[in-house]
This record gives structure tokens, C-alpha cells and sequence, in this order.
């Protein structure tokens, strides 16, 4: 991965963290954040 698409991907996921975080309060990040919970808890059991 090149700097530029690094760059460019970070400020994608930083305005997508900023758009929940205004306009629903954080709710779909804490949504995909307990879903990633429990899907690393699946990953580990089957580790």
C-alpha cells in the first residue's frame, strides 16, 4: 500500500467516524464495533 492510498483511506474512515459522530451520535460505530467483538470471539474459538 502506497502512502497516498494510506492517506486516503484513513481520512475516508476518519470522515465516515465524524458523519456517525454528528449526525447519529456514534450509534453505527458502536454497532460495528460490537459486532467485531463478538466475530473476534468467534475468530478465537475456532483458533
Amino acid at each position: 500500500m502506497t502512502n497516498t492510498t494510506a492517506i486516503v483511506l484513513s481520512a475516508l474512515i476518519l470522515a465516515g467516524l465524524g458523519a456517525d459522530a454528528v449526525l447519529a451520535d456514534g450509534t453505527y460505530s458502536l454497532f460495528l464495533l460490537r459486532k467485531m467483538s463478538v466475530f473476534l470471539e468467534w475468530i478465537a474459538f475456532w483458533r
